[in-house]
């Protein structure tokens, strides 16, 4: 996935109207451009932010990418992998956070 998916949600909407410039970077440099560096798969990119994301206990935007990272060719399995070696580095609560946001999203 190149760039990210036109959503058209009221939140993104209100976001839009309240910082046009942030969702313009989020789209054109990060989505744009970060993710389409040759350096690492994108599969690579999304088990590593999922990780990060785990870490810091930042559920809204760990429901996005874990869906982003199974279309990007991460397991199911692979996820539940990585939250469980995440949660020894980042804490307990993170882990059964992560793993409960992903039972929720992923089935």
């Amino acid at each position: 996935m190149s760039k990210r998916p036109v959503d058209s949600s009221a939140a993104r909407d209100a976001l839009r109207a309240f910082a046009p410039k942030l969702v313009d970077l989020t789209d054109n440099v990060l989505f744009g451009d970060v993710w389409e560096r040759p350096g690492l798969s994108k599969r690579d990119r999304s088990l590593i932010t999922c990780a990060v994301l785990t870490a810091l206990y930042r559920t809204d935007e760990l429901k996005t990418h874990l869906v982003r990272a199974v279309e990007n060719g991460v397991t199911k399995d692979e996820l539940a992998e990585m939250i469980t070696h995440v949660t020894f580095y980042s804490g307990w609560p993170n882990g059964v956070n992560a793993s409960r946001v992903a039972t929720e999203v992923l089935g």
